[in-house]
């Protein structure tokens, strides 16, 4: 049986009304991508195809992880997913960040701003930390794709050498 952290975690934890949540002054879609979040899960982070990025913000607490696995011939992002420990803004920006790298080449993921999920999510200031968070998620997920493909480089180039 999952902690409710864990459940949390998933999106499975303890669910506010969407009444309640609505009543707060959060946009239809918060409480939509909070109630039903698109491509919650993980992939394996040693996989050559995937990148991986983890951020949080210690003044609230909300972590997040989200990762893209690239399509190695093309550059494309083929498919994406997140785990968030956070109030609905973060998993409700985790969840729109997802959907929005999918199908797009490294390059023009790192062009998502936090201002465009915050104001697709209609997000109170005081929100707009998750926003940021997840802008910085995709960041951090190409950074280290990227390096996962320059160090698979030097191993390729050493062991060209090697052979010479």
């Amino acid at each position: 049986m999952l902690s409710f952290a864990g459940k949390r975690l998933l999106g499975l934890g303890h669910r506010v009304s969407a009444a309640a949540v609505a009543g707060r002054g959060y946009h239809e879609r918060v409480v939509d991508h909070y109630d039903n979040p698109r491509n919650v899960g993980s992939f394996d982070k040693n996989d050559p195809s995937v990148g991986t990025g983890l951020v949080g913000a210690p003044a609230c607490g909300d972590v997040m992880k989200l990762q893209i696995r690239v399509d190695e011939e093309s550059g494309k992002i083929v498919d994406a997913c997140f785990k968030t420990f956070g109030c609905g803004s973060a998993i409700a920006s985790s969840s729109v960040a997802t959907e929005w790298v999918k199908g797009k080449k490294m390059e023009e993921v790192l062009s998502i701003k936090n201002t465009e999920i915050a104001k697709h999510l209609s997000l109170p200031p005081v929100k707009l930390h998750c926003s940021m968070l997840a802008e910085d998620a995709i960041k951090a997920a190409v950074k280290d794709y990227e390096a996962k493909k320059a160090e698979e480089g030097n191993a390729d180039a050493a062991a060209q050498a090697e052979k010479a």
